[in-house]
């Protein structure tokens, strides 16, 4: 049996902070339909139903996977880069949200005085299922596996040859080296007609 105080302080604490209250409903609200919202983005693919030993059924989503780094630029400014496999995931709430099938790796591009190196970070995948194709401008890495499956392009800050390019692949991390395009030093003659 509640006493009065009990009764007086009950009604009281729920009606002490109306704003928070309020305010915390809504926030329930805004998690519901965003997760709502991020089940119908997500690829039939990544979904998956298990049965549990006590006969009941889980759906499971995922992997989902979202990132960024952050590194200071020569610069001095700030570079981002986002990894993962969620595209524009500030815009949740509003329905922007997409989740592909592949997964963009971490990469970090790290220029040298006659070379330019790329480090991405490939983990569950097997150095058959890597495939890699360069260009001067850019390296677009791939992983041909089922899952997970990764893709990336990534434009280079500089020319490379791409016919240097050196590669290896351990414990999920992708090293490839090239060297830098050396730079024309006079230029062809051109006739005036």
């Amino acid at each position: 049996m509640s006493s009065p105080f009990d009764e007086w302080f009950g009604k009281r604490r729920r009606s002490m902070f109306p704003d928070i209250d309020e305010m915390m409903k809504e926030m329930e609200k805004m998690m519901q339909e965003m997760f709502k919202n991020v089940e119908q983005q997500v690829p039939k693919n990544l979904i998956r139903e298990r049965k549990l030993d006590d006969g009941s059924i889980v759906r499971e989503m995922g992997p989902i996977v979202y990132g960024y780094s952050v590194k200071i630029g020569p610069d001095g400014k700030p570079e981002v880069r986002k990894f993962g496999n969620i595209n524009a995931f500030p815009n949740v709430l509003g329905g922007g949200l997409a989740v592909k099938e592949e997964r963009e790796p971490l990469i970090d591009v790290i220029k040298g005085t006659e070379d330019l190196k790329i480090v991405a970070e490939v983990p569950g995948v097997s150095k058959e299922d890597l495939r890699l194709t360069a260009n001067e401008n850019s390296v677009t890495i791939e992983s041909v596996a089922e899952q997970p499956h990764y893709r990336k392009t990534v434009d280079l800050p500089d020319p490379v040859d791409p016919k240097t390019a050196k590669s290896t692949y351990k414990n999920g991390i992708l090293e490839v080296t090239f060297k830098l395009k050396k730079k024309g030093e006079g230029g062809v003659s051109i006739k005036i007609d």
